[in-house]
């Protein structure tokens, strides 16, 4: 489990899913990866085609986590309820925010999680009551800094023991600087510095999220003290594969 691998410290690597075809994320399962990320920020997936990815994926022995949309309890309820081994919470930038939306995943004592577990309790075949005191200890719970306003409160942000990992959005957080997409510029470079630095001081585990499939850009990232890597979507994956096949075709015909 990827609960067990961040509380050793052991490195990560993943990818995302954006598509809803269930067959796609049992592919990416199969293909040996620690996590499989499904995002349902900036995409088209139905809870229904959610439920029928986290099953799929889970099915190959490959761990889940799903991104939830921006402050949204009833999207995080429904998430919680089919089980993921993670969620993520995007665009966090205060101590106060971060409280909140970790307390939605969290029974009481710990916090304010609504009692109706689905999936995750097998609809009744699991233990409920194991599943109630114990999911605050198995499931995973990740927080992005990727505003100018998260690397200024983080230190507040730490306080909040339930936070597994932090995940950086490099490029939203240039965004955040009025340098959209400048990922790798001085300004960017020296704010996932200091995000990095800090972190690691504080014993945290560090994320980050990229859409590139450059081993150099991996390698760069790693070399930043990275812990888990998540790179790439499925969409990319599709699109490079065609075009590679549409350039041999070509090739090919012309001999």
């Amino acid at each position: 489990m990827i609960k067990e691998k961040i509380l050793n410290r052991e490195k990560l690597i993943g990818t995302h899913i954006n598509f809803s075809d269930p067959s796609v994320g049992k592919i990416a399962g199969l293909c040996g990866y620690d996590f499989i990320w499904i995002d349902m920020e900036h995409n088209y997936i139905s809870f229904e085609s959610l439920l029928a990815q986290i099953l799929a994926i889970k099915s190959t022995g490959t761990d889940v986590i799903v991104r939830a949309p921006q402050h949204d309890l009833t999207a995080t309820k429904k998430i919680l309820e089919m089980g993921p081994d993670g969620i993520i919470f995007p665009m966090v930038k205060s101590a106060e925010e971060a409280n909140e939306l970790l307390s939605y995943t969290l029974y009481p004592p710990y916090g304010n999680r609504g009692f109706g577990p689905m999936n995750a309790v097998g609809y009744g075949a699991s233990d409920v009551l194991d599943y109630v005191h114990t999911n605050h200890k198995t499931m995973c719970r990740f927080i992005q800094i990727e505003h100018i306003d998260a690397v200024r409160n983080l230190d507040e942000i730490m306080k909040n023991e339930f936070i597994d990992g932090y995940i950086i959005g490099a490029n939203d957080l240039s965004g955040s600087i009025g340098e959209l997409c400048n990922v790798f510029g001085e300004n960017t470079t020296a704010l996932i510095t200091e995000v990095i630095t800090k972190l690691k001081l504080a014993g945290k585990y560090v994320g980050l999220s990229t859409g590139d499939l450059k081993e150099e850009t991996f390698r760069h990232w790693f070399g930043m003290g990275v812990d888990m890597l998540s790179a790439g979507a499925d969409f990319d994956f599709l699109t490079a594969g065609m075009q590679k096949n549409l350039t041999l075709l070509k090739d090919a015909m012309k001999e």
